[in-house]
């Protein structure tokens, strides 16, 4: 069975001021889905309070000067910060960059596919809410769900949802094989092409070893790719055989959206003819 190419534009990247008819601006311009980034606040409140935690390149000329120095201060700071923000996330403020009363809010102004990408530590305790708010598709990342996966995948369809699994960059793509051939198994596998989490990176080519050998072992599979995916980088994915291309800011930051979509679905599909 041959997978439909589906184009869905990330959310993250739309103007949240007028989050309901930058929805309908996507649908009219041929999207097919509408990627929902699921997260938590932490990177963004440590970004905030301590700019220097998330700059590499600070961070690096720190770590040097501390190393030839013998002064550890600056990195010690940075990293109980991060510590002091883990507890706080842990035991007191679980915030999402967009959660179930966004998705339920945005459930009234469409019936687009809404599919939903948990970057959380916890992605159960997340399926209830989301599933009555109408989300559509829950996507939970394996690294944090290995001890689970069957509840989480059960609960997920329970609620009439479709289930997925994510992995990051450094995640054997043998992790989520298990999933894929459950009796009740995910419907769709998502290769993170940055890190996730962090915004402004390039897309890692490399990963695209990983979508092929999904393609190859799983044919009818539903494969999606998440992470600098454009015009300049969608031959290599389709040609990869990535069929559910989920791109932001090459979309909403092109003046006709319309066509960076028709590309995107045009580069899959002709992929999929040679094959």
């Amino acid at each position: 069975m041959e997978v439909k190419a589906k184009i869905a534009p990330s959310m993250l990247s739309s103007d949240f001021a007028n989050l309901a008819s930058e929805t309908q601006r996507m649908l009219n311009s041929g999207a097919d889905w509408l990627h929902m980034d699921i997260m938590v606040s932490l990177f963004f409140l440590c970004c905030y309070l301590c700019p220097e935690s998330v700059n590499p390149e600070v961070v690096a000329t720190l770590a040097y000067a501390e190393l030839t120095t013998g002064h550890w201060v600056g990195i010690r700071i940075i990293v109980q910060l991060w510590k002091v923000m883990l507890y706080l996330f842990r035991h007191f403020v679980p915030n999402l960059t967009i959660g179930a009363p966004v998705i339920e809010s945005l459930r009234k102004h469409t019936t687009a596919y809404l599919d939903c990408h948990l970057m959380v530590t916890n992605p159960i305790d997340y399926v209830e809410p989301l599933g009555k708010a109408g989300a559509s598709g829950f996507t939970f990342h394996v690294e944090t769900s290995k001890d689970n996966w069957q509840e989480l995948i059960q609960r997920i369809k329970s609620l009439g949802m479709r289930p997925g699994v994510a992995l990051k960059p450094g995640t054997p793509i043998g992790d989520v094989y298990p999933l894929v051939e459950a009796e009740a198994p995910v419907e769709m596998v998502l290769v993170m092409t940055v890190e996730p989490g962090f915004g402004g990176q390039k897309f890692m080519p490399e990963m695209m070893d990983k979508v092929r050998i999904l393609r190859k072992k799983y044919p009818s599979l539903d494969i999606e790719v998440d992470g600098g995916l454009g015009p300049s980088t969608i031959e290599m994915a389709a040609s990869a055989g990535a069929n559910c291309i989920v791109a932001g800011s090459s979309v909403f930051g092109a003046p006709e959206p319309a066509e960076v979509i028709s590309l995107l679905r045009n580069s899959v599909q002709k992929a999929q003819q040679k094959c």
